[in-house]
């Protein structure tokens, strides 16, 4: 552990940021990190979007970047949080998107879990479901940050004043919130990385058993496509 300002501060792991992603790297000591909901392809980006990205790593977060799905969109996002565990709060922005219910899925996320499906609990999402990453990562994610709401929010300026608030010393008050660095979450950083891609989650076998049978259908398969 490392003492920055009489605050405990950790090292990520060395292949921190572990995922790909649409995001900003910034100060990997810093407490926050901000996602902003995407409701388009990438691409087409507008500015507004991109200006609250912007605002989050000018103003010392860790990392500030977009998100889409409640599927591998959390996934690539839990993988990069975990591995620093100098992040205790995750600052929620941008709209909401009408099919897939990105920031009710997030939020449900941390309140609520997966249940035994890997699906998000408690949410109306299209397909809230978590198969690429271990359970290990998913309740280290719940248990290390802190969601700070700003959706719907367009101005940067809030949005800079949200994670100039994440990293004070002693706590401030930012709208309903109280917050302050807590530093580092007291365990080491875990790296994850997504090693196979369920695209399809409404197509996934439902038990281990239908798992296995699907398993040795594509090795069949394979051993005909062989001779």
């Amino acid at each position: 552990m490392i003492n920055q300002s009489a605050i405990y501060k950790a090292e990520p792991h060395p292949d921190y940021p572990c995922e790909e992603g649409r995001y900003i790297r910034g100060n990997d000591y810093s407490p926050v990190a901000l996602v902003i909901i995407l409701i388009c392809e990438p691409e087409n980006t507008p500015k507004e979007i991109e200006a609250l990205v912007r605002a989050g790593v000018e103003s010392g977060a860790a990392i500030s970047g977009t998100v889409q799905t409640a599927n591998i969109g959390f996934e690539k996002m839990i993988c990069n949080v975990v591995a620093n565990p100098n992040i205790r709060y995750l600052i929620l922005g941008g709209p909401e998107s009408e099919g897939h219910r990105t920031g009710e899925a997030l939020k449900a996320l941390i309140d609520f879990g997966v249940d035994e499906k890997r699906r998000i609990k408690n949410t109306t999402a299209l397909f809230p479901t978590l198969y690429n990453i271990p359970l290990e990562l998913i309740e280290r994610f719940r248990k290390q940050v802190t969601v700070v709401d700003l959706q719907f929010e367009g101005d940067p300026e809030v949005i800079r004043n949200a994670v100039w608030s994440c990293y004070q010393e002693k706590p401030v008050q930012f709208r309903n919130y109280t917050l302050f660095d807590p530093g580092a979450y007291p365990e080491p950083p875990l790296c994850g990385k997504i090693t196979w891609k369920v695209t399809q989650p409404w197509c996934e076998p439902e038990n281990d058993s239908e798992r296995s049978a699907k398993q040795k259908a594509f090795e069949l398969m394979e051993r005909l496509k062989r001779k």
